[in-house]
């Protein structure tokens, strides 16, 4: 679901569709203070934070169940797996993907984009060959593209965006061409909050015969996803953003592509067989690509970060933060040498902003002692950023447990940080 930001009065009497202060009551972190003040967290493209019925699986699993999956034969064995596999399943029904089958899990989205780079690329890029990429991406969708490319000869092609930071489609189409092997793309840009038309680049991209890599890690969290309709043949997305544990994440990839690669980690649970004389041989998917003990409890955790998302509705989640985009937005623009940054159309709640004077690491560390969490920095997004003509700016990002009086306590104190490093 795309959303198109409209700015509206201050939504004094605006609610969500679901009860926010019980949800509220989901995350024990929101009951902290910082500094004395309450904490404001706006720092959710970062991080989002984790709810109790998230977090009671580690208890549960560390308590009950612990063991190691899929080779055991005894009752705690039996049972981690049904919860380690019973979450491939529910991520299958989140993006609807055809097949558990076409669903690998992984540290991450970095780690799932090195995992295409280094299995897929390394096996069909070569000299000759373009790799698209936009200029939208974070750092972890670009910096392997390169790492491949200075050791393999192929191109790395950017396509540019307007100056509002919606990606330049006219160029998009000029750019695509039969020596297009693949394009890479974010759904939801981390650094601007654009959304990206992705099933229409997946389509322009299959005219040529390339294949499309999404980055899913901004969307997943706001916005339902479909890898069919999208017709992804790769889409990635992490745990951390989507109320869920760090160091795990999901790659998702058509089965002929899956099947067809190589393992890109050696080591147990990979293989089929293994021999001194006549070599190994590897297990099917997914399993071929799931080297080694995974973080059990973390992916088990993951499925429950899932069923929360479901319980209170992706589609009531992303509107809620489009009031909370509108209204902040509006707020902002009201402030003396403010600029934003990524002003597209459609955009997820993410709000990118510079300010006259300001150096966006003082008001970042400033705004903290109020309470306020926001980010600052270039996002791990610095081609972006410096197209723009800056090297940093201030992030404020918003999730389904975030509330209108926040961002009246987030304007007033930036104001009042702004005053004090001027």
């Amino acid at each position: 679901m795309s959303h198109t930001v409209d700015i509206a009065p201050a939504p004094s009497a605006a609610e969500p569709a679901f009860d926010l202060n019980a949800l509220r009551e989901d995350f024990p972190v929101l009951r902290r203070e910082v500094h004395g003040k309450p904490l404001v967290y706006f720092d959710n493209a970062a991080t989002s934070q984790t709810p109790r019925q998230v977090i009671e699986v580690f208890n549960d699993y560390y308590s009950r169940y612990n063991a190691n999956i899929h080779r055991g034969l005894h009752t705690l064995a039996d049972e981690a797996t049904a919860a380690f596999e019973g979450t491939r399943e529910t991520v299958r029904a989140f993006i609807n993907a055809e097949d558990s089958r076409q669903i690998i899990f992984t540290r991450g989205t970095t780690e799932a984009i090195n995992l295409v780079v280094n299995s897929w690329g390394r096996t069909n890029l070569g000299p000759g060959d373009e790799v698209l990429i936009s200029m939208l991406e974070h750092h972890s969708n670009i910096v392997p593209w390169q790492l491949l490319a200075r050791e393999l000869g192929f191109a790395i092609k950017v396509i540019p965006v307007d100056a509002d930071g919606a990606l330049d489609m006219m160029a998009y189409r000029t750019l695509l061409n039969e020596r297009t092997q693949l394009v890479a793309v974010n759904h939801v840009s981390n650094a601007l909050g654009t959304i990206n038309p992705v099933a229409e680049i997946a389509t322009l991209a299959h005219e040529v015969g390339a294949k499309i890599l999404v980055d899913g890690a901004q969307a997943a969290p706001h916005q339902t996803v479909d890898v069919q309709a999208i017709d992804a043949d790769f889409y990635a997305f992490s745990g951390h953003k989507v109320y869920g544990p760090t160091g795990v994440g999901v790659l998702y990839g058509k089965r002929e592509l899956l099947e067809a690669m190589p393992p890109w980690q050696g080591g147990g649970e990979m293989i089929s067989t293994v021999s001194f004389e006549a070599g190994t041989t590897f297990a099917a998917i997914p399993h071929k690509f799931e080297a080694g003990t995974p973080a059990i409890a973390d992916v088990i955790a993951l499925g429950r970060a899932l069923d929360w998302v479901q319980g209170v509705g992706l589609e009531a989640i992303g509107d809620w933060e489009q009031t909370l985009l509108s209204y902040a937005t509006q707020q902002v623009r009201e402030i003396d040498g403010l600029r934003i940054l990524g002003t597209a159309p459609h955009k997820a709640g993410v709000l990118s902003f510079v300010v006259d004077g300001a150096h966006s690491q003082d008001i970042g560390l400033l705004i903290d002692q109020l309470g306020v969490a926001i980010r600052t920095g270039h996002h791990c997004a610095q081609p972006l950023l410096h197209h723009f003509g800056v090297d940093a700016t201030c992030r404020a990002s918003f999730a389904a447990y975030n509330t209108v009086e926040e961002i009246d306590t987030f304007v007033a104190s930036l104001k009042r940080v702004i005053d004090m490093v001027r």
